[in-house]
């Protein structure tokens, strides 16, 4: 990926997921990876919480199911972090971890979810997800993406 340290490489090529935030106009840029599509998924997403909220001693109080049907890499990343925007401005749920696995070509999510009132906001709620340059697919590692959210 651009821009990517040593110690990240190092850490994609034994098969670690992660993500970052990268600086954008105006708006936030998710970098995500995983050794497979759907840990790369749930690294996005997790991407997209940390962006506005800081969940790291919150535990969740309930568990939602989503099942997304088969699609585009491209179009799963963007519906799993519409999701995650609706699951925010509709229910006032935030996902505190979350899971992912494939079904049928398109993808089964387990979030576990905690009230907004519940976590420490730490940035702009998230608006919804630009199309412009969202890039998602298979890499050297395993697989990448790259999303920019409006907020």
């Amino acid at each position: 990926m651009v821009g990517e340290s040593d110690d990240e490489r190092a850490a994609r090529r034994q098969g670690v997921s992660g993500h970052r935030l990268v600086p954008h106009t105006a708006d936030v840029r998710i970098e995500a990876w995983g050794a497979s599509r759907e840990e790369c998924l749930a690294e996005a997403a997790l991407g997209l919480v940390g962006c506005f909220a800081d969940v790291s001693a919150v535990r969740p109080t309930a568990v939602e199911r989503v099942r997304f049907a088969e699609a585009s890499g491209d179009e799963l990343l963007a519906a799993l972090l519409d999701e995650v925007v609706y699951r925010l401005e509709v229910h006032g749920q935030v996902p505190v971890d979350i899971e992912t696995e494939a079904a049928d070509g398109g993808l089964e999510v387990r979030l576990a979810v905690a009230a907004l009132a519940d976590v420490e906001i730490v940035g702009a709620a998230p608006k919804g997800v630009s199309w412009h340059e969202l890039r998602f697919g298979p890499d050297a590692y395993g697989w990448s993406c790259a999303v920019t959210v409006d907020v």
